[in-house]
């Protein structure tokens, strides 16, 4: 059922970093975005595929967890096996954020599929990994896609009284999201 897929696309943080993701599979999650609805047709995403040698150089440039103020990041052991770097072509179209969200959620939603996890992390340091990759100036660093397989336990509950939104862990290191109730969303 499409709702089982939706709830296991968590944000994840912590993976088995031994356990590869092949090539292949990320070209398969690829082929995902390339096949979902673009804004205009215009098809201007690109896509850089790492599992292996480069990861140590994107993770680097990442930030993990803005409301998780004293946590670095995943330490080594628990880091993305794989990442799919999402880049727009800018000699094709600027500002297609919707199609980037578009993309990364039906790569995410393909990797549960697969029984992987990920997070998608938009707290980049863009020009340093573009320099580390060598990318040339008209692709721009859109979003980073993080993928392994998942090795936390993600808990959504609703959100407080008090409003509060911000995720956390607790001692046991579950990841608790809050969750607005479906009523407080919709309008009229």
């Amino acid at each position: 059922m499409f709702k089982d897929l939706v709830l296991k696309n968590r944000s994840y943080r912590r993976f088995y970093e031994s356990e590869a993701v092949a090539l292949d599979t990320l070209r398969d999650l690829v082929e995902l975005a390339r096949l979902s609805p673009n804004g205009s047709n215009r098809q201007s995403l690109k896509f850089y595929l790492s599992a292996g040698e480069k990861n140590e150089e994107i993770f680097s440039c990442l930030g993990w967890a803005g409301h998780l103020k004293d946590w670095p990041g995943p330490e080594k052991g628990e880091r993305p096996a794989a990442y799919i770097l999402i880049l727009n072509d800018k000699n094709i179209a600027n500002n297609m954020d919707s199609n980037v969200g578009i993309a990364a959620t039906s790569i995410l939603l393909g990797a549960v599929e697969k029984g992987l996890g990920g997070c998608m992390l938009g707290n980049v340091d863009r020009k340093k990994l573009t320099g580390l990759l060598s990318f040339p100036d008209h692709l721009e660093i859109s979003l980073a896609v993080a993928l392994g397989k998942p090795k936390e336990v993600v808990v959504l509950e609703e959100v407080k009284a008090d409003g509060d939104i911000k995720y956390w862990r607790d001692a046991d290191k579950v990841h608790h999201v809050p969750k607005r109730k479906l009523e407080d969303l919709i309008v009229g």
